[in-house]
């Protein structure tokens, strides 16, 4: 049977991009058991309180939940266990000595199958403040009134 081809999101974290400024981005892949793919495949998993944390100089990913797989048995998982995250040594360090200095965080954005291997996008997020936020929403809020009265001009509404 051929290898599937392309992207197929499995889950997204929104949440992340209204908490965080997201100032890198880097492609992880992550370790599964059996149980969890087939899950995965089903479409089913949550990204919104995981994040990434260092121990023994690998990077694990934290309360990221995969539900228990409806099918299996006694070779199911536990939802919720810290899974270790496949980066190049190169990246491993890149992102420990960014997070230690710069007081910044991993946070996992998007996942997803890539020509048929699980994926983490993982951000290095700075926490946004309480004003950062109603900022990004009175700016936002601001673009969409432009491009409406735009769309109006063109279509000679006005």
């Amino acid at each position: 049977m051929p290898r599937e081809k392309g992207r197929k999101v499995i889950a997204s974290n929104r949440k992340a991009y209204h908490d965080y400024t997201i100032l890198e981005t880097f492609e992880a892949g992550i370790a599964l058991m059996g149980t969890e793919v087939k899950s995965l495949r089903a479409g089913r998993a949550s990204l919104v309180d995981a994040f990434g944390q260092e121990r023994d100089g690998e990077i694990y990913l934290h309360a990221l939940h995969i539900p228990e797989y409806a099918m299996g048995t006694w070779t199911n998982h536990a939802p919720r266990r810290t899974r270790k995250l496949l980066l190049k040594q190169k990246e491993i360090i890149h992102l420990l000595t960014k997070t230690r200095e710069g007081g910044l965080t991993m946070v996992p954005l998007s996942m997803y199958f890539k020509d048929g291997w699980a994926k983490v996008e993982i951000g290095l997020a700075r926490g946004k403040k309480t004003y950062d936020k109603r900022q990004d929403i009175a700016k936002r809020d601001s673009d969409r009134e432009i491009s409406r009265e735009l769309g109006r001009r063109a279509k000679g509404m006005r």
